[in-house]
């Protein structure tokens, strides 16, 4: 099955880092499973709201530089939340950085607080 990103997806990869978004767009022609984006760049009031509600541990947050995206699992039309999804993803968004020859990291790798849907650059002289 293929899959393509919504023009809300696209929309907000608007201002992300241009190897991010080539690992996304890449990820989408290889994934076994829909996605869409979620969250591209964020703003800092958008950020403190994160923090306060416990959904992020920092205000040093790449989404703020543009280099992070947050994906959700579509199944039937509806987003899904479960990890062994996420797993699949991050293994989908992996294969698409090596693809693409950029370094990434994925949330869901993190062992402090996990976060399934998250992906960004990792700080490398070759990721700008």
């Amino acid at each position: 099955m293929s899959f393509k990103l919504s023009k809300r997806s696209l929309k907000n990869l608007t201002g992300v880092h241009p190897d991010l978004v080539r690992v996304v767009k890449q990820a989408i022609i290889l994934t076994p499973i829909d996605f869409a984006v979620t969250e591209g760049l964020r703003t800092v009031e958008r950020q403190k709201i994160l923090v306060e509600a416990g959904a992020s541990m920092t205000m040093n947050s790449q989404h703020l530089v543009g280099r992070a995206v947050d994906l959700a699992v579509f199944v039937d039309g509806e987003i899904r939340w479960d990890w062994p999804l996420y797993h699949k993803l991050a293994k989908t968004m992996k294969a698409a950085a090596n693809y693409c020859m950029v370094s990434i990291i994925c949330g869901a790798d993190w062992q402090k607080f996990p976060d399934g849907p998250h992906f960004e650059l990792a700080r490398a002289p070759n990721n700008g």
